[in-house]
């Protein structure tokens, strides 16, 4: 396991507003989906969602760092509502993304974001389940999930196509673009389709919006050589 040298942390959430953030697709944060309150990113759910002037639905979808990551790690905190669904993504081509339907979903590299017990996805097997590398590879028996309500701490490291998933403080998930076990795996999962998506690029952060109400805090990344 690769161990980073301490410091140069960068806060990528201040706690106060969405500066350093936008709508993927958008120049700003899509409207009364997303909120910062007591310090957190809250993704409302959808329901929750006060409509426009007119009456019609503000429509949602993810956000995403302004900046873009190559090597790094990345360290959060999370917690979902009953039957919640979110993830964080990573690698994530802006362009690719809103090439392909819908326009404002990215496509990246997932840290799945879950309510294990109560959410249906978790039944279509362990890539689906909080902490897996969604829909490629699912976390060890090792981990340990916070009850729903309290706050999970997340971990990604990602360097030179090595990927690492951390919950909790345990290693989840552990991968390499290059190995013949994560092309098995590509080529199993629905991404094996969109050309050029496990390709290792300079990309963004991005939360992502399932419809559900969750919450993120204490965002921050360093650089890795």
């Amino acid at each position: 396991m690769f161990v980073a040298p301490a410091g140069d942390w960068q806060q990528l959430f201040d706690g106060q507003s969405f500066q350093g953030w936008r709508g993927l697709g958008r120049s700003s944060i899509p409207q009364g989906h997303w909120r910062v309150e007591d310090g957190m990113i809250r993704k409302l759910a959808s329901g929750e969602v006060s409509t426009a002037a007119d009456g019609q639905p503000l429509e949602g979808g993810d956000i995403m760092t302004v900046d873009t990551y190559e090597n790094f790690e990345l360290v959060f905190e999370w917690k979902v509502a009953p039957g919640a669904n979110s993830g964080i993504k990573y690698n994530v081509s802006e362009a690719m993304s809103t090439a392909s339907p819908p326009g404002y979903a990215a496509l990246g590299f997932e840290y799945q974001v879950l309510d294990d017990e109560l959410h249906p996805d978790a039944q279509n097997g362990p890539n689906r389940t909080a902490g897996a590398l969604y829909d490629l590879q699912g976390p060890s028996p090792a981990k340990h999930l916070k009850p729903v309500g309290q706050f999970n701490r997340g971990r990604i490291l990602f360097r030179h196509g090595h990927g690492e998933h951390w919950l909790n403080g345990v290693k989840v998930v552990e991968f390499d673009l290059d190995s013949e076990d994560f092309k098995a795996r590509l080529a199993k999962s629905k991404y094996e389709p969109t050309p050029g998506f496990a390709d290792k690029r300079k990309g963004h952060i991005v939360l992502q919006d399932h419809g559900d109400d969750v919450w993120f805090r204490n965002i921050r990344i360093r650089t890795l050589n």
